[in-house]
């Protein structure tokens, strides 16, 4: 669903969304920090899947050291990792 997330789940997710791995910490961290205003139910979602991975698995992915495959290689997950591996903006 394209709904927007409201207030009380955007905060669940965050809490959901902490990681023993502070690189993990990182990318979350700066996923928010972009869209958090903006993020849709079903983009919560893949990133609810992403979440349930191991540390070390979700890294992989992070870094691109690995795709998506079988039951992650869902839209939502593909799109909420790309939005999460996204190179932050330089300064102008």
């Amino acid at each position: 669903m394209n709904a927007p997330l409201d207030v009380t789940e955007l905060n669940r997710l965050k809490w959901r969304c902490r990681r023993g791995l502070l690189e993990n910490d990182l990318f979350i961290e700066r996923f928010f920090r972009r869209h958090e205003a903006s993020l849709t139910v079903r983009q919560a979602d893949g990133l609810q899947v992403l979440m349930d991975l191991a540390d070390n698995d979700l890294l992989d992915l992070l870094l691109a050291r690995r795709e998506p495959e079988g039951e992650l290689n869902r839209p939502e997950v593909v799109e909420v990792l790309g939005m999460l591996r996204a190179r932050p903006l330089a300064p102008a």
